[in-house]
């Protein structure tokens, strides 16, 4: 009895995680031959610039694709980083529709795809990146993009696990709705 039921279970365990397991090792190999045709730099970091620092340093070790700043530092500041490295500017495309992380994606997806982009490298601090693939899994993934994930090291501890639910959630009722709700995050602040 406890065989049948322990054999039941596991069948069952089984039927589930084998979509799963398929379609997460579709998106590895798929990820092996695609690769990104954009950099896509979540803006927000300090006046330092340590996040358009960084992909200044990483845009010259990828010289052919564009780049994608949404949000961020005054646009002055953040061409002159990019010109102190050498990176022509004609490659940067500067975004400043986006008030939050959220629609750090919403305002720049449609526009990545009808561009033919499937594939970006995504930029932020270490501290942020758990709440960005989580919405970079929705907002990008529901158009088909997929990214790779490129951290900018900090001495941040990692934000709370529950800003990465709420503004996964928000994500969702983006993909469903249009709405953002960042009008009203941003009247609570």
């Amino acid at each position: 009895m406890k065989k049948r039921l322990f054999t039941g279970t596991l069948l069952r365990l089984t039927t589930l995680s084998l979509p799963l397991l398929m379609w997460w090792g579709y998106k590895e190999v798929r990820n092996q031959f695609l690769k990104p045709q954009a950099v896509l730099v979540l803006g927000g970091s300090t006046s330092r610039l340590e996040r358009e620092k960084f992909t200044a340093k990483f845009a010259r070790q990828h010289p052919h694709i564009p780049i994608w700043i949404t949000g961020g530092s005054p646009p002055k500041s953040t061409k002159q980083v990019f010109s102190k490295a050498g990176v022509d500017p004609k490659r940067l495309h500067l975004d400043y529709e986006a008030v939050d992380t959220v629609t750090n994606f919403t305002t720049l997806v449609d526009d990545l795809r009808s561009r033919g982009i499937r594939r970006v490298y995504l930029i932020t601090s270490d501290f942020h990146m758990r709440r960005a693939c989580v919405i970079g899994e929705i907002v990008l993934g529901s158009r088909g993009i997929d990214f790779q994930p490129i951290s900018v090291p900090s001495e941040n501890a990692p934000e709370p696990i529950q800003k990465s639910i709420r503004d996964g959630a928000r994500a969702i009722i983006w993909l469903a709705t249009g709405y953002t709700g960042a009008e009203q995050l941003q009247n609570k602040h």
